[in-house]
């Protein structure tokens, strides 16, 4: 008897001490989550990709039972943030919210010959939030009535239209930039601080035109002080249902305003999962529909799988626009 529980005591010790060598497997099997969030937005407060993750963390808060805090980092068009969230630990304990410009600034670092600050490979997409399209707004005044003559003027007069925009290689100067290419135009680039900033530029008649998200300008469009010429939209804007797209008008080009939350690449599949479920129903509620509603944004919940097939299709288009654009400074 006594040698049995000998035996005993000593399979119990040895079973204590394989465990302490792996502490990795007993985490591995521990709850998600078991501890605070942080979603990284690589913005300053008060931008788009800010407004939109702020309402969300809260509600993912009630999913997930755990603290969900936002931290900002922003610089270098979002470039900061986002390879602080690239090389995070692979863990789900750290997100992010980001924007399109996810896919622009690794093209743009192959444009410039420099190490990318991070690769589009480094994420595992959890789900698109929102999506919206740009639209080509010009002052009311504007002797423009369609597309088809500011794009007539454009090649009469090559940069003698002036537009604005959030910045270098950002989500207004991109789009401006495909069109034109499309349309076989230029126009000068005026990049300024931000979206808001970029419509002020416009409404005091420093530019002539930008293309932005359209609850930036909607006050103004309703106002009667601007204008609305087209669209960057697959299909025409159910706000604006007037206004043709691009392609309507024989331009072969899109491009959308969207937001997605993300997690480092190598975040373990049943981690991932949580995320989805918990991100599912955040944006199934009314409290972040109504956010969304007052800032004017549409929710356009893409799970992770189709998220991914439209990221890969929409990121060759930007690669081979940011290429032909070369280096902007």
């Amino acid at each position: 008897m006594k040698r049995n529980r000998s035996w005993w005591y000593l399979l119990m010790a040895l079973s204590f001490g394989i465990a302490s060598l792996f502490p990795s497997v007993a985490s591995a099997q521990a709850p998600f989550p078991v501890r605070p969030i942080q979603i990284i937005v690589p913005f300053s407060p008060g931008g788009m990709s800010d407004l939109i993750a702020r309402p969300f963390a809260s509600i993912l808060e009630k999913e997930l039972r755990q603290p969900v805090a936002i931290v900002n980092k922003a610089g270098a068009g979002g470039a900061v943030g986002m390879q602080a969230a690239a090389i995070s630990k692979a863990d789900g304990y750290t997100l992010t919210v980001t924007l399109t410009s996810i896919s622009i600034m690794p093209e743009v670092d192959k444009v410039f010959g420099r190490p990318p600050t991070y690769k589009r490979e480094d994420f595992a997409p959890i789900a698109m939030l929102t999506s919206d399209t740009n639209i080509l707004v010009v002052k009311a005044e504007a002797p423009w009535k369609n597309l088809e003559e500011f794009i007539a003027d454009a090649r009469k007069r090559p940069n003698g239209i002036k537009y604005s925009s959030s910045g270098v290689y950002g989500a207004m100067h991109v789009p401006m930039e495909l069109l034109a290419q499309a349309a076989g135009i230029q126009m000068r680039h005026i990049p300024t601080s931000g979206g808001g900033t970029a419509v002020t530029s416009l409404l005091g008649g420093h530019v002539d035109c930008l293309a932005g998200a359209h609850n930036v300008s909607l006050p103004h469009i309703k106002a009667g002080t601007l204008r609305v010429l087209a669209c960057w939209g697959e299909k025409r804007m159910e706000v604006f249902p007037q206004v043709p797209t691009l392609k309507e008008l024989g331009y072969d080009v899109t491009f959308s305003l969207w937001s997605g939350l993300f997690a480092p690449k190598a975040t373990p599949p049943g981690v991932l999962q949580v995320l989805r479920k918990a991100t599912r129903k955040v944006t199934e509620e009314a409290e972040f529909k109504a956010a969304m509603d007052k800032m004017q944004v549409t929710i356009n919940y893409m799970d992770a799988d189709e998220f991914q097939r439209y990221w890969d299709k929409e990121a060759l288009v930007l690669a081979k626009g940011i290429q032909r654009m070369g280096k902007v400074h």
